[in-house]
């Protein structure tokens, strides 16, 4: 494995998450951030059917502006490598193919997890809460961080999700939450969400060591450090699940599911908020990637 501290940075923020050229500027300025931390950026991605850990700036670029990247989880990396298209890397896969590459860390915006379910069983005039249910929707984040030995630096779980249920799921499959600087779980959007994490850690070398002793114990899982949102770009949470609500109401109108839910949602939070939520997001992926760039620094040290 290699001990040079280096940082992976996922791609489908850069093909799906912003348009042109705002996520040329983002995933630059990531790379950049990674660098002033003193760690090597290695944005994952797909090009004519290569998987790279490392994307070169013309790379990134086409990635940024190419019609018909397609959104790559685990499942579809068969089909794109077989057939030799592009494709932008989801949490589950950059974290696959930077474990691959020999990459001890990866810094993202936040996880897949648990979807909610309330709306599924609205019509019943019942909540989830009456129900004892947990949804069958999970992301493919999970189980990828259950199997998969890497240090995953998000803002928690992205905030359209069921956080406790994502939490359980996490637990089930002994893989360890640690609060950086925190004792909650961030919920994304906001700095806490009223969950407990397993262990606190204020500094990367406390990362570190607690990444080293899982390693020697040679558990198969991965290690979740969740950094809350910078404070100044914290957003109300009356005002984030007022949205939320709204959004997921408006994607059971429209029948949005699948692939297509997730970026619906946030775009339409966006919409609700005014962009504030999106301020956030960038504020938040910078702030992870200095994060990472810290942990990867102190990982390095003998």
């Amino acid at each position: 494995m290699s001990k040079a501290p280096t940082v992976a940075l996922e791609s489908t923020v850069i093909s799906h998450g912003l348009p042109y050229p705002h996520n040329l500027r983002l995933a630059l300025r990531l790379e950049e951030i990674v660098r002033e931390g003193g760690a090597t950026p290695a944005t994952v991605g797909i090009i004519a059917g290569e998987i790279i850990v490392g994307l070169s700036h013309a790379q990134i670029e086409h990635l940024a502006t190419a019609p018909n990247v397609r959104k790559v989880s685990r499942r579809d990396l068969p089909i794109v490598v077989a057939r030799k298209l592009d494709g932008a890397t989801t949490v589950a896969t950059t974290a696959w193919a930077a474990h691959r590459a020999g990459v001890q860390v990866f810094a993202t915006g936040g996880i897949g997890g648990v979807h909610r379910t309330e709306l599924r069983i609205a019509d019943c005039g019942l909540r989830i809460a009456d129900t004892g249910l947990l949804s069958t929707d999970v992301s493919a984040d999970l189980p990828e961080l259950a199997q998969t030995p890497i240090i995953v630096v998000c803002a928690g779980a992205k905030a359209i999700l069921d956080l406790p249920a994502t939490l359980e799921w996490l637990e089930t499959h002994g893989v360890p939450v640690v609060g950086y600087g925190a004792d909650e779980f961030p919920a994304f959007y906001n700095r806490s969400s009223g969950l407990p994490v397993d262990v606190r850690a204020d500094t990367p070398e406390e990362v570190a060591t607690l990444f080293r002793a899982q390693r020697a114990l040679g558990l198969p899982c991965g290690m979740l450090v969740t950094v809350p949102v910078p404070e100044e770009f914290e957003l109300p949470a009356e005002q984030m699940e007022a949205a939320i609500g709204q959004a997921l109401a408006d994607a059971q109108a429209q029948g949005i599911k699948g692939k297509a839910l997730t970026p619906f949602l946030l775009a339409r939070i966006s919409e609700l908020t005014g962009e504030a939520s999106l301020r956030a997001n960038l504020a938040l992926l910078e702030n992870n990637a200095r994060v990472g760039a810290e942990i990867a620094v102190s990982l390095a040290k003998p």
